[in-house]
């Protein structure tokens, strides 16, 4: 969540009205959040004042029945008894404006950096550069699920059956493959990138996606599990992001970094008719994600670092990809800023995020309490990053359609060989 203060100042008001509008949010909850935030800081005035007051009138009656003044001790506790009941009222009243303004306040999304590009949609991304040739064939390359097909690694036929839609299953060398990719994205991380893995939880409670930007936003996307009050969670940044719940580090302790590799369940709820053939759009896929804690003022240059450390996968395995800056209207809620690496299907004859790398500032930090004690004894909240490093499905997809030969064949790329036991092509059965 923002700092409330920003509520408080006419320039602050202006830069939260201007940052919904260009998110495609509707600027005149600012002026809502404005009149319960200044109730909320009424009420609590009045409260503190008045609590003051019964302190002083029940030293008074102290006073009072040491030098013998029954009748008068009496009165000032008719009095008091007054006070409590007048402050239990406006208490009640500070309880719902907090309730009604936590709900709203949790409900408003980032504050974009100043370098995001502005515009209302994907239409204004801007691509930031290109990596890799685009292969180039003497046949009419295939989409992946033929591929998959032809070579007997791909099933959507079962997970059809035994599950419903935007499921796949992964089988033979298409499994190997799959555990290829996570292993190879894992050893990457951890050895090279300085990245310390975790596995962690796939099943967190409401508090914690509430304090990683998904809930209450985003339910409808949610695979709940209302028994047991429990979320299946839509990427591991849920996890990570609640790591170090209500930490305090202490300057020198920071950054941070964490992998984790583990299976990631989205609704997919507003995606009824997109992307339906194949494996691109899936209510269940693997994906590996990075994570860091880091210092406010170093925040952007780990913005850079991360970016870089996943455009390394793609380029080892040398899949062509491009980054593209998200414009202010199509980056996630909790992001100040974001990148998307996008790697090219020639089956598709399209590019396809594999990947997208946010600064979320100081936002999530803030609802999951996680702070820094600097070298000077002052206090402030962290700022924390995410990205995928990557998302296996759509990399399995750009993989098999790069390198996909004129028999259906497709060649393992050599940084993947020593994870495939030293093969080299995936051959047609």
């Amino acid at each position: 969540m923002l700092d409330r203060q920003i509520l408080r100042s006419p320039e602050g008001i202006a830069r939260l009205k201007e940052a919904l509008k260009h998110r495609g949010y509707d600027p005149g909850v600012v002026e809502r959040l404005v009149a319960l935030d200044e109730r909320w800081r009424e009420l609590t005035r009045e409260v503190n004042e008045l609590r003051r007051v019964q302190n002083e009138k029940a030293r008074m009656v102290g006073r009072l029945k040491r030098e013998g003044k029954h009748e008068e001790a009496e009165q000032v506790i008719l009095e008091s008894r007054t006070l409590s009941e007048k402050i239990q009222v406006l208490e009640q009243e500070l309880r719902e404006i907090s309730e009604r303004f936590e709900r709203e306040w949790l409900l408003v999304p980032n504050i974009p950096h100043e370098s995001v590009p502005v515009g209302e949609d994907e239409s204004a991304n801007v691509v930031v550069r290109t990596w890799g040739d685009l292969p180039s064939f003497d046949f009419e390359p295939r989409p992946h699920w033929e591929l998959g097909e032809i070579l007997g690694i791909l099933d959507f036929e079962s997970p059809r059956v035994m599950s419903g839609s935007r499921f796949v299953g992964y089988r033979g060398l298409g499994a190997r493959l799959e555990r290829a990719l996570i292993q190879f994205f894992l050893d990457l991380h951890t050895t090279e990138h300085g990245y310390t893995e975790v596995i962690p939880p796939v099943l967190v409670r409401e508090e914690s996606m509430i304090a990683s930007g998904h809930l209450p936003k985003f339910r409808e996307e949610m695979y709940e599990i209302p028994a047991d009050g429990l979320f299946l969670i839509p990427t591991a940044e849920v996890s990570l992001a609640n790591l170090h719940r209500d930490t305090l580090f202490a300057e020198e302790e920071l950054p941070r970094y964490y992998t984790a590799y583990t299976p990631c369940f989205r609704r997919e709820a507003g995606a009824y008719g997109k992307d339906v053939r194949g494996m691109i759009r899936l209510h269940q896929f693997n994906k590996v994600e990075l994570f860091k804690y880091t210092l406010p003022e170093q925040s952007y240059d780990e913005l850079e670092r991360m970016l870089q450390d996943a455009e390394r996968v793609l380029q080892l395995l040398g899949i062509p990809y491009r980054v593209v800056a998200l414009s202010t209207g199509d980056m996630g809620f909790a992001a100040a800023k974001t990148y998307d690496i996008e790697a090219w299907a020639p089956g598709l004859q399209r590019w396809l995020e594999v990947s997208s790398v946010s600064n979320t500032e100081d936002f999530q930090a803030r609802r999951a309490g996680v702070r820094v004690r600097r070298r000077n004894g002052t206090v402030e909240y962290v700022h924390t990053l995410n990205g995928s490093g990557l998302a296996t499905p759509r990399t399995f997809i750009a993989l098999l359609e790069n390198f996909q030969q004129k028999d259906g064949s497709v060649v393992i790329p050599e940084a993947l060989r020593p994870y495939m036991g030293g093969l080299e092509v995936i051959e047609p059965q």
